[in-house]
């Protein structure tokens, strides 16, 4: 994996104790693949810069969207 472009597009497979990561740059190529635990995916997220995500739609997908959305002013 090439990590030295950024990520602009990430998907996130949701299970209920680990998720599966995946990112790629602006031309498509994978830059990201990580299997985390619960606890390690808001502290790895907020190292990324912005970029668009996309979630399974799932039970947890609507909380998982409102941790990962900054709040509004």
């Amino acid at each position: 994996m090439n990590s030295s472009k950024p990520t602009v597009r990430l998907g996130i497979d949701l299970g209920k104790n680990c998720f599966h990561l995946w990112g790629v740059d602006e031309d498509g190529n994978p830059v990201l693949k990580k299997t985390l635990r619960r606890g390690a995916l808001l502290p790895m997220l907020a190292n990324l810069p912005a970029c668009r995500m996309g979630l399974e739609a799932c039970a947890g997908a609507h909380h998982w969207a409102r941790e990962l959305t900054p709040p509004r002013a």
